[in-house]
């Protein structure tokens, strides 16, 4: 019977195997924004734990996204475990380089979706996956522009607390509700 469903489905079965995957990925990068959200809050950084916070909540509606695509299309979603979730950092900069490196990750695993999504000629899946495209290039854009703060100030004391106060000012607008 499971062969069957697999034969009806709207998504090639390749690429339905990458989404899950993709899933797996989306929830590890929930539960990372969620530890970091958590070390920025004992920090006393609110502003960038509520940044974290969302990003922690964004990573887990692209997953159901995901989720829900795979179901609607006559696949099958998994639940993923998460785990290694690092929960231990030395710096506010830190965590930013480390949510690039993760966006960038992301961004990568994507684009090869796509690619397979030309290669098993998948238009309904690749059409889907370019809200994700758009998406991770604001992502990274918004990590940057963080980053850039790094290089600008001396975040020793008061630069800290400057630079935890921009960190809602950039959120807002480089993503306009």
């Amino acid at each position: 019977m499971k062969d069957i469903v697999r034969q009806n489905l709207l998504i090639h079965v390749d690429i339905m195997d990458l989404l899950n995957e993709q899933i797996k990925k989306e929830s590890h990068s929930s539960a990372t924004y969620l530890a970091m959200a958590s070390w920025c809050d004992h920090n006393g950084l609110v502003n960038s734990a509520e940044f974290f916070y969302e990003q922690s909540l964004e990573e887990r509606e692209h997953m159901m996204k995901i989720f829900h695509f795979i179901n609607d299309n006559g696949g099958t979603a998994y639940s993923p475990e998460v785990g290694n979730i690092n929960h231990d950092y030395g710096s506010l900069e830190e965590i930013f380089r480390a949510s690039l490196d993760q966006e960038i990750a992301i961004t990568k695993s994507i684009h090869n979706i796509v690619y397979e999504c030309r290669n098993k000629r998948d238009l309904t899946t690749e059409n889907f996956l370019q809200w994700y495209v758009n998406e991770q290039m604001e992502e990274e854009q918004t990590i940057r522009r963080i980053l850039e703060l790094f290089d600008l100030i001396n975040v020793e004391n008061v630069g800290l607390l400057f630079l935890d106060e921009r960190i809602k000012d950039i959120r807002s607008n480089t993503n306009p509700e």
